[in-house]
Formats: structure tokens, C-alpha cells, sequence
């Protein structure tokens, strides 16, 4: 079975590449962030005619997120417990959440599709946000984890954080000063593995290797990119794993996402095996 994350940036205007991509690479299951836009506007079609069915949540051109899947999804979930909202301006509980998790269950799978959020800057309300959102996944991931320690879990997605040095080369971005690679993001960031979930593609995939290039002065041509798409998986979910994937190609051509996909393959019991492995 091959699971994939992807920040499309906007599936309205990507969703042929993405169709396209997720047939050609045999992907059984995506999550995908950033869609951009409401449910009712999503373009479903592309999907479904791929034998893909959807799970859909977003509020308008900002955020969203969803799962494209050619098995059943159930227990299907549009937050975590104590997920935070946020509104400019304001402070407090009782915010507005936005469409920025997602949780489905395929096969005994329990995935995830997850944006966190930016940040923005380190005196941003944002970027609080962005902390108490970690911390609030973490907490129910935790207890997920703690409810049944065998269940197969996987948080996919967008993190807005680079864990290690090795995972950016962006010019000007600063230690402690910078969003994405401050002490505080990475600490939130390595709390889940303190809670039992591990990076599944790391260990597969060479370091250096980014899942992210802004569009602005040639970062992508220059490689001046940052590693911010993960897989985390419970135990059960990583003892599955037997391969990885971050495909860069999917930065190059005609208007592509500034994201690109990061895949795992599953070896599940009773699933044929005769498909080429992803490496």
C-alpha cells in the first residue's frame, strides 16, 4: 500500500498534475493541505473518474485540507480534541478553529492530513498559535497512542518546522530569530518523538533531501529549500514501513505546487506484493 502527503497549494488549480501524479505513482491514499477552497468547490470529478473517493474540509481560499483514498475512509474527524482557533486580533479560547486537520481511518490505518500553521514571525500572535497547536496535537496523538499502543497511526503533512539544520538552506534565515527553525518549534516538533512517533522517511531518505522551495528569486534552480513535509508514525505504523519517498521532480514543470509529495510504502498482511518498490 503506497500513503502520500502533499501541500498542493490550491487543487483548483493543480488537480490534473495530482490525479496525474497519483496514478502514475500508484498511490493508494493522499493527504493533501492547502487546498484552498470549500468542499463544494473542490474538483472532485479528476478524482473519482481515478477511482479515488474524497474527504473534504475547508472554509474558504484559505488552508483546508483532504484525503484522496482508493479504499473506504471511516471515523472520519475535521479536528483534534483542544485544537485551537485563532482570529487576528483576538485572544483567548472559543476562537474560530480552521480547516487545517483532517483524520480519517483506512484499513486499521489512523491518518492524519495536517497544516500546521506558519507562524509568521517570533512576535506574531501567530506563532504562539502555531505552539499551542503542536502542543495540542501532541497531546491527543498521545493519548490516541496510550488508548491503544497497536494502533497504526500516521500524522502527515505540512509542519512549518525544519528539525534539524541539515533540513534548510535558506539564505537569511537566522537561528533564534527565524520562524520554522527556532528552538521552541524544533522542541515542539521533537516532543512527538518523546511521545512515541518517529519520522518513517528519514531513515530511508537521504539527508539534504527538501520537500519545499519558495517561488521567489530561483530557490528551486539554487536548491535553497527547506525539509517541511513529514511522516510521523506510531510504532505499529513504522514497523510497516518498507520504503520512502520525496519526489522532487514534482517542483519542475508548468505551475507547480512550491511543495512536493513524500510517500511511504506499507507492507500490509494479505496485500500482493508485486508492485516496484518506492526508493
Amino acid at each position: 500500500m503506497r500513503i502520500a502527503t502533499w501541500n498542493v497549494n490550491s487543487i483548483r488549480a493543480r488537480s490534473a498534475r495530482v490525479v496525474d501524479w497519483m496514478v502514475r505513482e500508484d498511490i493508494d491514499v493522499l493527504a493533501m493541505q492547502e487546498i484552498k477552497c470549500k468542499p463544494e468547490q473542490f474538483p472532485a470529478q479528476a478524482f473519482e473518474e481515478a477511482g479515488y473517493e474524497l474527504a473534504i474540509h475547508g472554509f474558504s481560499q484559505w488552508n483546508g485540507v483532504a484525503f484522496a483514498s482508493r479504499e473506504p475512509m471511516t471515523d472520519v474527524a475535521t479536528s483534534f480534541p483542544g485544537m485551537p482557533g485563532f482570529l487576528k486580533g483576538e485572544e483567548g479560547p472559543g476562537l474560530p478553529q480552521e480547516a487545517r486537520a483532517m483524520g480519517v481511518t483506512v484499513n486499521d490505518l489512523r491518518l492524519w492530513s495536517l497544516y500546521v500553521p506558519n507562524g509568521r514571525t517570533l512576535d506574531d500572535p501567530h506563532y504562539a498559535y502555531k505552539l499551542d497547536w503542536l502542543a495540542r496535537l501532541r497531546e491527543h496523538a498521545a493519548a490516541e497512542l496510550a488508548a491503544d499502543p497497536q494502533l497504526a497511526i500516521a500524522l502527515m503533512g505540512d509542519w512549518n518546522v525544519a528539525p534539524l539544520d541539515s533540513d534548510q538552506n535558506v539564505p537569511g534565515l537566522i537561528p533564534g530569530l527565524s520562524t520554522h527553525i527556532s528552538p521552541p518549534e524544533r522542541e515542539a516538533f521533537h516532543a512527538f518523538e518523546a511521545a512515541g512517533f518517529t519520522d518513517v522517511v528519514r531513515p530511508l531518505v537521504p539527508e539534504g533531501a527538501f520537500t519545499y522551495w519558495d517561488y521567489k528569486q530561483l530557490a528551486f534552480p539554487r536548491n535553497e529549500g527547506m525539509r517541511i513535509d513529514f511522516i510521523l508514525g506510531s510504532p505499529a505504523f513504522a514497523d510497516l514501513v518498507t520504503g520512502a519517498s520525496i519526489h522532487r521532480n514534482e517542483r519542475k514543470g508548468d505551475a507547480p505546487s512550491d511543495h512536493v509529495p513524500v510517500a511511504v510504502e506499507l507492507a500490509l498482511e494479505g496485500e500482493d506484493d508485486d508492485r516496484p518498490m518506492i526508493f
